[in-house]
């Protein structure tokens, strides 16, 4: 029995249901309407009629390994609970060696996609940089480099006296295949100015993806939201990203973050909860019209509710990741070893009656013969009642 969109999306958001059924672009004051309304299955029945108009029941997925080559950081972020300051982790910077050794630890799965990142570390040289990429390629010679944020690459670039162009084409000769989104944050001069003033600014972010744009050099978009921004920046981040993408047609996905206060400056603020995720995915979906992809990143959004953003305008659930150190969550996979098997990825995407996609990271379908059975021991994950159903 099919539900009549009225009864869904009630009399508020009926305005944006026919500019989503047409194919209408939302302006600013139409997601200022979706950030305030308080009707969030309503919310998702719009993206979701997105989502899959565009994809149909397919969710994408990688098998990808996490690098977080060092944490020291002269930016000092205070919504960064990764770098090292007294009383938080340890510092390191990891050698070239041990960054083999990291690689060498999960060659069993097959990744196809290498994500590195790091903290803005004033004493590793120019060469440190393109040899990092260099090594993976050694060990990995097939594998998908992306690595390095905008704010790395404005580092790169001044460590080696060159302009970030020259930089890029330096790191793209060395290996590195596409740009990973975070570091941007918040378009926001307040947020920029009271939270992280001595990263780049919005445009200088946007000047960096630019000359990735120019070069063909691939990149992803992300938004951190649930710290000290308004629901209008939240919103103008979007517009922006919009624009952005309609001029450099540069982007493969965008990835809504939700913030985690634990460990950072901001630890007095609530951490986002389901609802916020949600939303904020399906706004993301229906706002960014030019984006082809959006992401769900189940290591900060919870296994549960990146299997409820699926019905939220989310068409990826990320990868298998192995480690990540950016963010831990107190929980049964809150340390660096975070990570879901393959048929665990597979299972999560299932359960909520959507159609796993193994994908590279230009996503394209990859197709592999029947795997043996794994030893290793797998959770059991449950998806929430769908909303709606």
């Amino acid at each position: 029995m099919s539900i009549a969109p009225e009864t869904v999306v009630g009399a508020e958001l009926m305005p944006l249901y026919r500019k989503v059924e047409s194919g209408q672009r939302l302006s600013l004051e139409d997601g200022l309407l979706l950030a305030n309304s308080p009707n969030l299955t309503g919310i998702g029945f719009l993206a979701n009629l997105v989502r899959e108009r565009r994809h149909g029941a397919k969710t994408y997925w990688v098998r990808n390994q996490h690098i977080n080559y060092t944490n020291i950081c002269n930016k000092f972020c205070k919504f960064c609970s990764f770098y090292a300051k007294k009383g938080g982790p340890e510092p390191y910077e990891m050698s070239l060696e041990e960054v083999r050794r990291r690689l060498d630890w999960h060659r069993e799965v097959d990744v196809t996609e290498v994500h590195m990142v790091g903290g803005v570390n004033p004493r590793l040289p120019y060469a440190y940089y393109m040899d990092l990429v260099r090594t993976v390629k050694s060990v990995l010679p097939n594998v998908h480099v992306k690595a390095f944020t905008a704010v790395e690459i404005a580092e790169i670039a001044r460590v080696g006296k060159c302009s970030i162009e020259q930089a890029l084409r330096d790191l793209v000769e060395a290996g590195l295949d596409s740009l990973p989104g975070g570091g941007i944050e918040i378009l926001s001069d307040r947020v920029h100015r009271e939270l992280f003033g001595r990263k780049l600014n919005g445009e200088e972010w946007k000047a960096v993806a630019r000359a990735a744009a120019n070069l063909g050099l691939k990149q992803y978009a992300t938004m951190l939201y649930g710290h000290i921004e308004t629901v209008e920046e939240r919103v103008g981040h979007l517009v922006q990203l919009r624009e952005l993408q309609d001029e450099t047609q540069n982007f493969l996905t965008m990835t809504p973050l939700s913030f985690h206060p634990e460990g950072t400056e901001l630890e007095y603020i609530p951490h986002p909860t389901a609802d916020l995720d949600l939303r904020w995915i399906a706004i993301s979906r229906l706002m960014l019209d030019n984006f082809e992809h959006i992401k769900s990143f189940w290591i900060m959004n919870t296994v549960p509710v990146t299997q409820l953003a699926l019905w939220y305008g989310a068409d990826d659930a990320d990868g298998t990741v192995h480690e990540y150190e950016i963010t831990y969550r107190d929980d049964d996979i809150g340390n660096k070893k975070q990570v879901l098997t393959v048929s665990a990825m597979e299972r999560m995407i299932r359960e909520v009656g959507r159609e796993p996609i193994e994908r590279d990271s230009l996503y394209r379908q990859i197709v592999r013969g029947p795997a043996p059975s794994s030893p290793e021991p797998e959770r059991r994950f449950t998806a929430l009642p769908l909303a709606g159903n």
